[in-house]
């Protein structure tokens, strides 16, 4: 006599649907606005007036060549991509250095020390922005440059980064530190032979992390820059108020401008995905 079936091998047969379905529902509220924009962009404005959800019926190049022949967009742009490495740079390079002896170094206060940058992931930008804006403006005199973006938005980069990097690096082997300590390389050099090279998928992780949350950044660069120095985020709102009449530019205009972090993420990803495998084993 057959007996029931077990509820491991049930659940497994209806899990596999309804994951599919989640998966298949996540990706379409995910990735449904950035095909409609991209695919609008290729209308005219009566087209998408007359059938907002119809597919472009002669596909328009007209808008797109619009956007990437204007000078303000290719402005926005080397702003945005100043103030994106800036940011990466200093987050990835901090963080590497703050991550490396909480990872290999045994002292008093280790733990304690890096649970202050466990905390820091529960504080986002929003909550400081109004001591951020006094400290930058007034004391460090940095307001409408890009350092004065850069600086605080790798500061809040940097939890996330030693949180993934310090895994990794508790992970690497300890016997490859101890040998080249035995061949006479000094505590710098093994950080700088060793540890960073076998330690790049992380960084290329947090490094494409730190860049599409800064090429992302609204609320800072609104509040600190002006005029020439702003940022593609803040060109995307100048343009979609100076050009509110033009639905199908301003939805160009937006797909243009999340390109770049677009791109990056989709050529690393694989090595990203690398990366949070090793933070999370080690």
């Amino acid at each position: 006599m057959t007996g029931p079936a077990t509820p491991a091998r049930t659940g497994g047969r209806l899990a596999d649907p309804a994951v599919a379905v989640v998966a298949l529902a996540v990706v379409a509220v995910s990735v449904g606005p950035v095909v409609y924009g991209a695919l609008n962009g290729f209308r005219s404005n009566e087209q998408i007036a007359s059938d907002p959800a119809g597919l472009p019926s002669p596909w328009r190049l007209d808008n797109y060549t619009t956007v990437l022949t204007n000078p303000d967009f290719w402005r926005y742009a080397a702003n945005s991509m100043v103030v994106a490495a800036l940011t990466t740079l200093v987050a990835v390079g901090a963080g590497v250095m703050a991550a490396y002896p909480l990872a290999r170094y045994r002292f008093r206060l280790r733990e304690p020390l890096f649970m202050v940058f466990v905390l820091g992931l529960l504080f986002p930008l929003a909550t400081a922005i109004i001591p951020l804006f006094v400290l930058i403006t007034r004391d460090l005199q940095l307001s409408n440059t890009w350092w004065g973006v850069a600086l605080p938005q790798a500061a809040f980069a940097l939890p996330v980064t030693v949180v993934i990097l310090r895994p990794f690096l508790m992970a690497l082997p300890r016997e490859l530190e101890e040998a080249a300590l035995i061949d006479g390389a000094s505590r710098l050099g093994v950080f700088w032979r060793i540890a960073l090279p076998l330690s790049l998928p992380a960084l290329i992780t947090v490094g494409v992390l730190a860049f599409v949350g800064s090429w992302n950044s609204y609320l800072l660069p609104l509040l600190l820059l002006q005029g020439e120095m702003r940022t593609l985020p803040l060109g995307v709102a100048d343009y979609s108020t100076q050009y509110s009449a033009d639905t199908a530019g301003v939805l160009a205009f937006t797909t243009v401008a999340t390109l770049p972090a677009l791109i990056l993420f989709l050529a690393l990803q694989g090595r990203i995905v690398n990366g949070l495998q090793g933070a999370v084993k080690g």
